[in-house]
C-alpha cells in the first residue's frame, strides 16, 4: 500500500519535546485508515535527542544533521525525502490531538486546489495562538499600528474550513505535489517568515491554504524558546524584511519597516507602566525592525555552533 502521509519533524536540542511530539504521532497512526511514515530530522542536537529518536517505535526514518541548517532547508530535506502524496510539517514542539491528522488529511483531499492546511494551535494551558494569518504588506503594517491586526489580519477564527493567505508551519499539511512544484520551501528564510513565503509563492502558483480549526495541536512554544532573545529577534526582522523585498516593492519595504518599527515603539512606553512587560524587549525590536540587515541573528547563532563556538 502507498504512503499517503509522511509526518516530517524537525528537531533542534529539545529531546524531551520531540518524544512528546513522537508519542502524539503514535497514537495518532493508531487511529488512520491509511499508511503513513515519520521522518525525523535532527538538527545537530547534542542532548540526546538522536538516540532518542531512532529508538521510538514511530520513527521510520532519522536523518541526522552534523551542522546546523535553518528550518526551510530543513523542511524541503524532508519533503523532498518523503514518499507521502503528504506531508505534515512539524516542529518539534508540536503535540498533535487525537484526529487532527485526519481532519488535515481530509481538509486537502476535498479541495483539489489547496496546496497546504494549517491546525488550529492552542497553549498548553487550552487557550489558542494565532496561527492563520493576512499575507503581510503596508495594509497589514498599518492595521498593526493602529493595533487592529487581531481584528483585521489573524485569520485563525471560526469554527469552519476556511480559505487563509498563510498558516503556521508548526503543525501543516502539505501536498507534497504543489511543494515539488514551486520549489520547495526557500532556503534564504533561515527560520520566520519562511512559511509566509512558501504559502505566498503557492497562491502565486494557482493554489491555496486553508485553515482546519478541527486539527489541533499544542504548541509548546514558550518551553523551546522561552523569552525571545536578541538574536531572535534580529531574525525575525530581517525575514519580515526580506519577504518584503522579495514580494513587494522597495517602497513598501520602507512602509512596513516604520510602521511595525512604531507598533513596536508604542509597546515599550506602555511597557513602563505594565506588569510583566520588558521595554527593553520591545525597543531591541525597534532597533531591528528599522535595521534588519544589521547585528548578529539564528543564521550566525548556528554559523557559530558549527565553528564549535557557543552552543544555542
Amino acid at each position: 500500500m502507498s504512503i499517503e502521509v509522511s509526518y516530517c519533524i524537525v528537531n533542534t536540542e529539545q529531546r524531551t519535546l520531540l518524544e512528546r511530539c513522537l508519542d502524539a504521532v503514535a497514537r495518532e497512526q493508531e487511529t488512520l485508515p491509511f499508511e503513513t511514515e515519520v521522518l525525523v530530522l535532527d538538527n545537530a542536537s547534542r542532548d540526546g535527542s538522536v538516540g532518542m529518536a531512532r529508538s521510538h517505535p514511530a520513527t521510520t526514518e532519522l536523518i541526522r544533521r552534523e551542522q546546523r541548517r535553518g528550518k526551510a532547508e530543513n523542511d524541503s530535506t524532508l519533503m523532498q525525502r518523503a514518499r507521502g502524496r503528504y506531508c505534515l510539517l512539524l516542529n518539534e514542539d508540536s503535540e498533535l490531538l487525537p484526529g487532527a491528522t485526519r481532519a488535515l488529511h481530509a481538509a486537502l483531499s476535498a479541495d483539489e486546489r489547496a496546496g497546504a492546511a494549517g491546525a488550529k494551535l492552542l497553549r498548553p494551558d487550552g487557550g489558542q495562538y494565532p496561527s492563520a494569518w493576512r499575507f503581510p504588506g503596508p495594509l497589514t503594517a498599518l492595521w498593526g499600528a493602529l493595533f487592529l491586526h487581531r481584528a483585521l489580519t489573524v485569520q485563525s477564527r471560526g469554527d469552519q474550513v476556511r480559505r487563509v493567505d498563510w498558516a503556521q508551519s508548526a503543525a501543516l499539511l502539505v501536498r507534497r505535489d504543489a511543494a515539488a512544484r514551486i520549489g520547495w520551501m526557500d532556503p534564504a528564510f533561515f527560520v520566520y517568515s519562511d512559511e509566509v513565503d512558501f504559502c505566498k509563492r503557492l497562491r502565486d502558483a494557482g493554489w491555496h491554504t486553508l485553515y482546519v480549526p478541527q486539527a489541533q495541536a499544542i504548541h509548546h512554544e514558550q518551553l523551546s524558546t522561552g523569552s525571545v532573545p536578541r538574536r531572535r529577534i534580529v531574525e525575525l526582522s530581517r525575514n519580515r524584511d526580506r519577504y518584503m523585498r522579495k514580494h513587494h516593492s522597495a517602497l513598501s519595504a520602507w512602509v512596513v519597516r516604520w510602521l511595525t518599527a512604531w507598533t513596536y515603539a508604542v509597546r515599550a512606553v506602555a511597557a513602563y507602566a505594565l506588569p510583566r512587560h520588558d521595554p527593553a524587549r520591545y525597543w531591541q525590536h525597534v532597533r531591528a525592525t528599522l535595521r534588519p540587515q544589521d547585528g548578529e541573528g539564528l543564521r550566525e547563532a548556528a554559523a557559530d555552533f558549527n565553528l564549535g563556538g557557543p552552543r544555542l
